[in-house]
């Protein structure tokens, strides 16, 4: 049964999850999504960790409230794991009839099995979940004011996918459009759509002397499906979407990704990635045939 909490508070979540389960002695699995909209989540959790024989999943759509509340409150008595949209594989997996090129389109969100990959179902359905991430886990959770801002910096993310580019760049760009922009609030908006799991930022590293780089860094829309969904544009720029499609994979995989520089000319690695000890250079190229 679903059962929305977030104005009833922590005790009233205990109290039912209590009156369902009275006096067994079963194994029980409670599973909580958006936990992080219950203020006081984690006292339920840690009450009913230890009053009851139970196995207990939380999801949350933010990275920094929900983590935080990990490391403070459950320490030492929790697994975390970041769920990936679907990679092409798995998409297979579950349907054979979704084709690259669909995937390259439309991503990997496993709803659009639901839909049948239907085209323009597929493109609302994508929207509405961007708008949602965009309008919940962006503006209500960090109080954002200037929602038209917002927009227009994802758009230009999303339209610079896999590029260097800088706060600063981004605020001389509104310039031009006679709108000023102080580089620190772009800043600041960029680290919530990277909390809410809208984009991954990757930083530049010294393939030589091995440093992070103090460059501008680039980002990667978490699935590119969304990018198709704002802009419609994935089609036509294919060596795009590609390079996208790498990172997460390699983010999926496991690895810490970086992008590499290398040489006098500052020449660029692609993704630099490092998992257990072991390294792995990536160059991600195009060919339109």
């Amino acid at each position: 049964m679903g059962v929305t909490w977030e104005s009833s508070g922590y005790k009233s979540l205990h109290d039912y999850v209590c009156s369902k389960i009275g006096d067994s002695k079963e194994q029980f699995y409670l599973f909580f999504d958006e936990i992080q909209d219950v203020e006081g989540w984690e006292k339920t959790v840690n009450s009913l960790r230890v009053k009851f024989n139970a196995d207990i999943y939380i999801t949350g759509s933010n990275s920094k409230m929900l983590s935080s509340e990990l490391s403070t409150h459950l320490t030492g008595r929790y697994v975390e794991f970041v769920v990936q949209p679907f990679s092409f594989a798995e998409f297979k997996q579950l349907d054979d009839k979704y084709t690259f090129d669909e995937y390259l389109q439309h991503g990997g969100m496993p709803f659009l099995h639901s839909i049948n990959f239907e085209p323009q179902e597929s493109k609302k359905y994508l929207k509405d979940v961007f708008n949602s991430i965009l309008l919940k886990d962006v503006v209500k959770r960090n109080k954002i004011r200037d929602v038209d801002l917002l927009e227009r910096i994802v758009n230009y993310v999303l339209s610079n996918v896999g590029k260097q580019f800088s706060a600063t760049s981004i605020s001389n760009f509104f310039k031009q459009e006679k709108r000023i922009v102080a580089p620190e609030t772009i800043l600041n908006y960029l680290k919530a759509c990277e909390e809410a799991f809208l984009f991954n930022r990757l930083t530049y590293q010294d393939v030589i002397g091995k440093k992070v780089l103090k460059v501008n860094e680039k980002y990667y829309v978490v699935d590119h499906g969304f990018r198709e969904a704002v802009s419609g544009s994935n089609i036509k720029n294919q060596e795009i979407v590609l390079e996208n499609v790498v990172c997460l994979e390699l983010i999926r995989r496991g690895y810490e990704v970086k992008v590499g520089r290398s040489g006098d000319g500052y020449k660029e690695i692609d993704f630099v990635c490092e998992s257990d000890g072991e390294k792995l250079y990536v160059q991600v190229c195009y060919i339109a045939t």
